[in-house]
């Protein structure tokens, strides 16, 4: 079983940008698709932006859609661009693998995704 490391929260301004990166360590061989979550206090976890490994699909959540981009260096190190942060955006943001192929329903699945890392929080004050 692998292992997941999230990088790079932090607090911005409203308009300022973050670029989280999520490590992979371990067998993840299997692993076909890439996600980034999110979740705030008394709140479900929600689908951010997915990716398949290699990269050749990406699906992102319609509140992120123009701002955040997601991409990967190889199969072992995702990111997460994320650009015009607004206050609605803070919440602790988690990577996460499947080994089911990406699709735009992944958004949505969080509890599909079997490898998942302890998160990085990202604050945005307005």
């Amino acid at each position: 079983q692998g292992q997941l490391v999230e990088s790079g929260g932090g607090s911005v301004q409203a308009g300022g940008s973050l670029r989280l990166s999520c490590s992979a360590f371990g067998d993840i061989s299997s692993k076909q698709c890439w996600g980034w979550f999110r979740q705030t206090p008394g709140k479900e976890r929600e689908g951010v932006a997915v990716i398949s490994t290699g990269g050749g699909s990406t699906y992102y959540a319609d509140s992120v859609n123009g701002r955040f981009t997601v991409s990967q260096d190889n199969a072992a190190t995702t990111h997460l661009q994320m650009n015009s942060l607004k206050p609605e955006d803070t919440a602790m943001y988690y990577c996460a693998a499947d080994v089911v192929p990406c699709g735009l329903w992944s958004l949505g699945a969080h509890k599909h995704f079997d490898l998942w890392g302890q998160g990085t929080q990202v604050t945005v004050s307005s």
